[in-house]
């Protein structure tokens, strides 16, 4: 027990550092407090992200608070992921491609009793690391333009703790308090005719937000989900610098001013899903959520936030002829999902489009597997003020069992 609990903590040490140091250089980014970042434990990247109405009984399900009442009694759940992705961007005007890896989440999660579950996990929200030269943009009520040079970092993460309780034998209820916190920083300049514009920008931000789930299991093959994640207030306030730069001459207008800024607001959210099996080795799992954006008021200087419809589906199958046969242990899974989106730049959606394949490695007779999927997708399209995204996404999420707590039967 001594030396499980000695390696865990050395990892969770380790990852931290990892998580510290992960991007995503996405060009969206720039906009809010960047790209909302995807982000799912276990089984769930390699079925489109679906996964509602499943229960936690051989992975921590981070999309419904309710399934930690399904937890198996002493098995402790631990979860840690990565994701590495080849994006190529495209423009009207040329063609880029970047190569990164990102540190995905760490969770763990355990019965407290016969009928409930906790969890704590630690994981990106968002991320805001972009690099652009040279955007043309129009000046508004004017038939001028300007150029916008900008690069950023940073983002929000999001740490949080579930509970999960079952009522009877169909019945399970959760809830989720997240604390959101972070930082983003930025250097803008702006080019006006012949006049430079610089601004140096830090923003901090922090706030709370809650979750509420329910899954009901209606017989021994369905079971139908649902999440209601509230509406919140992150604070922000930023320390900014700006000069002008005209004729050769650098002129300060601000430096390392303090001061605070417009709210972040995040939206109303309401999901739905349904699990199915079919003849005790194929699972389906359909989603569906809204997340009411144009109701938080709030713009970006370079576009607006609007209300966003996401649609997952996603299949396993595992033969499971022969539980002592390692390859009749395997799950094979594949997925697709939509988005589209929470951005509107010059009236177009920036949406996106995905599909993935993976597999479920077993490791020994326990819970535990190395869960590898596979993902292209599409987001956004080519215009004047927008990029499309074409990327190929690798999903390592290791998914750890251990039986704690009980006594030996043979000394």
């Amino acid at each position: 027990m001594k030396n499980k609990i000695f390696f865990l903590s050395c990892f969770i040490c380790m990852s931290i550092g990892a998580f510290a140091q992960s991007i995503s250089s996405s060009p969206y980014s720039l906009y809010g407090v960047g790209s909302l970042y995807e982000s799912d434990f276990g089984v769930l990247p390699s079925i489109g992200s679906a996964g509602i109405a499943l229960p936690s009984t051989t992975f921590i399900n981070n999309l419904n608070p309710a399934s930690l009442g399904s937890m198996a009694q002493n098995h402790f759940l631990f979860d840690i992921g990565g994701k590495a992705l080849a994006t190529t961007y495209q423009s009207s005007s040329k063609t880029e491609k970047r190569n990164n890896f990102q540190f995905s989440h760490l969770a763990f999660a355990f019965p407290v009793t016969k009928n409930s579950g906790f969890s704590v996990s630690l994981q990106p929200y968002s991320s805001a690391a972009f690099k652009i030269s040279n955007l043309k943009l129009p000046i508004s009520d004017s038939q001028e333009s300007y150029y916008l040079t900008a690069a950023g970092s940073g983002g929000l993460n999001n740490l949080s703790f579930s509970y999960g309780y079952r009522f009877g034998s169909k019945l399970t209820v959760g809830a989720s308090g997240t604390v959101l916190f972070g930082n983003t920083v930025e250097d803008r300049a702006f080019l006006v005719n012949t006049a430079i514009t610089t601004i140096h920008k830090k923003t901090d931000y922090n706030g709370l937000r809650a979750n509420l789930g329910a899954q009901f299991k209606i017989d021994s093959t369905l079971t139908i989900g649902t999440t209601f994640k509230v509406p919140s207030q992150i604070k922000a306030s930023k320390v900014q610098s700006v000069a002008v730069i005209a004729d050769e001459v650098t002129t300060s207008i601000e430096t390392d001013k303090a001061s605070d800024v417009d709210d972040y607001y995040m939206p109303l959210e309401i999901g739905f899903g349904i699990s199915k099996r079919f003849k005790n080795n194929v699972n389906m799992t359909l989603d569906y959520e809204k997340s009411f954006w144009n109701e938080t008021g709030q713009s970006d200087i370079y576009g607006d936030f609007v209300n966003q419809d996401r649609y997952a589906l996603g299949f396993t199958y595992s033969a499971k002829k022969n539980v002592r046969k390692y390859w009749d242990r395997i799950q094979y899974a594949a997925g697709v999902n939509f988005d589209t989106g929470y951005l509107e730049v010059d009236g177009k959606r920036v949406n996106n489009a995905a599909f993935t394949i993976g597999l479920s490695l077993p490791i020994e007779n326990t819970f535990s597997a190395l869960n590898i999927s596979y993902s292209y997708g599409q987001k956004g399209r080519i215009a004047d003020n927008l990029i499309k995204e074409n990327y190929h996404k690798i999903s390592l999420n290791l998914s750890l069992d251990g039986i704690w707590f009980l006594k030996r039967k043979i000394e």
